[in-house]
């Protein structure tokens, strides 16, 4: 038993060997990829792989993700709503990485898992999940399409710091005395 895990190892160790030397001058890339929560060598790899390096032919994150099939979607007829407001047909292997990545994300005490967290309680968490799907698919353009662009998280506290409580209390108790006046 221990040789074969020994032989399976080195199996594995053979197949990264090469997997490294494809990449090449993609290194770099997959790298900063890696730095977004959620996202390890492996997933940077394979979205690399299905999306490319070369963002020129998305102008904007929102053309990404539109190609991707992660934007919002509704389907509407004489004013009334069909479907699910689902996303349509995309790419199902980008999908699924990113399912994973955002998955992962959500369990971290970052930016993306305070952003999950916060969706999911409103809408809950398969669409929470795609949600954090589309914006770890805008940070990925921004990173690819500058290469001075670093990842830096905003932390788990960015919501809380942007909210002051104070002023929210003010601004309701406010709009209960002028409600109350005749």
């Amino acid at each position: 038993m221990l040789h074969r895990i020994d032989a399976i190892t080195a199996d594995v160790a053979t197949v990264q060997a090469r997997i490294d030397a494809q990449l090449g001058e993609l290194a770099p890339m997959v790298d900063r990829l890696d730095a977004i929560p959620g996202i390890g060598p492996v997933a940077a790899q394979l979205i690399l792989a299905e999306i490319g390096t070369d963002m020129t032919r998305f102008p904007t994150p929102a053309h990404l993700a539109s190609w991707a099939r992660f934007a919002p979607g509704v389907s509407e007829s004489a004013g009334r709503k069909k479907g699910n407001a689902g996303t349509g047909h995309g790419n199902r292997y980008l999908a699924r990485v990113l399912g994973e990545a955002a998955i992962g994300a959500a369990r971290t005490d970052t930016f993306l898992g305070e952003r999950y967290r916060r969706i999911a309680r409103r809408r809950g968490k398969n669409r929470a999940i795609v949600a954090i799907g589309r914006s770890i698919l805008v940070i990925i353009w921004a990173l690819l399409s500058d290469d001075e662009v670093q990842f830096v998280d905003l932390g788990a506290d960015f919501y809380a710091s942007r909210t002051d409580p104070s002023a929210r209390s003010a601004s309701t108790s406010a709009n209960c005395s002028t409600s109350a006046t005749p």
